[in-house]
């Protein structure tokens, strides 16, 4: 199937929505407990086992429309399922609150395994986003290695740490906005080996 355009307001919302569901329903039910076949739940496991299902739909949809699922997402989505599931199976929420260092392992370490092979496999992800010379791309690679290595190494501190809401707070928000904050302090790297639309045109 080939890869359809749509619009960034959709795609927005399909990414971005069942992560905000989930916030706001925690906020919701985070002091609640309910109890099924006579085992007591906190609402932040219900919460869990809801948004499960939610994010399948939305990621289907998002794959339904465009006609194609990076890498990156696939794995989330089966990350997601599997730590959610044991964390509403086993009634422990640190297997959901593990998830986010895993996945940034996983891809920390798939971007070190390219670059000891003198390949950026960020490039294959990013390429259409941002054009740069190889260099760039070398570059960028590593300090994207970094930042994935440091996030997954926070996520561990914060909800080791810290109490559910604040890793709540940290997950929802903190994640996001320390990818975009990394992504502005590039902007140096960018105006050094961007490739100018006119100069791809003649490199074709």
């Amino acid at each position: 199937m080939s890869q359809k355009e749509i619009s960034p307001g959709l795609k927005t919302t399909l990414e971005m929505g069942p992560v905000l569901a989930f916030f706001g329903a925690y906020l919701w039910l985070k002091d609640e407990v309910f109890t099924f076949g006579g085992t007591d739940y906190e609402g932040f496991i219900v919460v869990t086992a809801a948004f499960i299902p939610v994010f399948l739909i939305a990621t289907g949809i998002l794959w339904k429309l465009t006609g194609h699922l990076s890498r990156m997402q696939a794995v989330t989505a089966v990350l997601i399922v599997v730590f959610g599931g044991l964390s509403v199976w086993l009634n422990d929420d640190r297997f959901f609150k593990m998830k986010p260092t895993l996945i940034y392992v996983l891809f920390g370490g798939a971007l070190a395994i390219g670059l000891m092979r003198g390949k950026s496999w960020l490039r294959a992800v990013m390429e259409g986003v941002m054009p740069l010379q190889d260099e760039g791309w070398m570059i960028l690679t590593k300090r994207v290695m970094m930042l994935f290595f440091g996030l997954a190494a926070l996520n561990e501190i914060i909800w080791r740490t810290m109490s559910t809401e604040i890793w709540v707070y940290f997950k929802t928000f903190g994640l996001t906005a320390a990818i975009i904050l990394f992504f502005i302090t590039q902007a140096g790297l960018f105006k050094t080996y961007g490739i100018e639309e006119d100069e791809e045109d003649s490199a074709a």
